[in-house]
């Protein structure tokens, strides 16, 4: 029987998957090799091959987790946004809550750009990516058309909220600080009040 006291055991492949998560965002996907992501699940080498067809299958369901923490992140922004350029800036809020987050070795960045800049083009890890990054940029435009009232308008601006985001996080990255995504959040709001 399980209780908030004693809640159930994870499962192998949730256990992989966190370990994964930690060591892909900390060391890389290269520098991580599937020893080390076993050793740190505690599980035997047979649970990762027998819940991941291979290291990339679990590249790319790390990544779709990646993903669904951001969007649960927005969700929870997006709940105490009641007006199109609040729910503009939950998008920039979500990322500076993601930022804070206590990671082992420290902020390094957009774990999901982190991550598609060791994959080759057509992996399928660069899809989940692009994927993710076309979806912010489509959580920014929806407002922005409600504010402009003009789709090409909105498109444009949503754009150049999402490339301004973008290059926040990677100097955010650099730095180890989430300093430069609350710039950016200061700069998004300044350009959606001018439009």
């Amino acid at each position: 029987m399980t209780s908030p006291e004693n809640p159930p055991a994870a499962s192998a492949r949730e256990r992989l998957l966190g370990a994964a998560a930690v060591l892909f965002y900390s060391d890389g996907i290269a520098g991580t090799g599937i020893d080390a992501i076993v050793k740190r699940a505690g599980v035997a080498k047979k649970s990762l091959y027998n819940n991941f067809d291979s290291k990339a299958a679990l590249v790319a369901a790390y990544l779709e987790a990646r993903h669904a923490e951001w969007l649960a992140l927005y969700e929870t922004r997006l709940t105490r946004a009641f007006t199109p350029e609040a729910r503009v800036l939950a998008v920039f809020l979500a990322y500076q809550d993601h930022a804070k987050w206590a990671y082992e070795r420290g902020f390094r960045g957009c774990g999901l750009l982190n991550a598609a800049a060791e994959l080759p083009v057509g992996h399928d890890g660069r899809r989940i990516v692009r994927r993710h990054k076309q979806q912010v940029e489509a959580l920014l435009a929806a407002p922005l058309g409600e504010l402009t009232g003009d789709e090409a308008t909105a498109s444009r601006l949503a754009q150049q909220l999402a490339f301004l985001l973008e290059g926040a996080m990677v100097r955010a990255g650099l730095e180890g600080s989430s300093r430069c995504i609350h710039e950016a959040h200061d700069m998004a709001r300044a350009l959606v009040e001018a439009s």
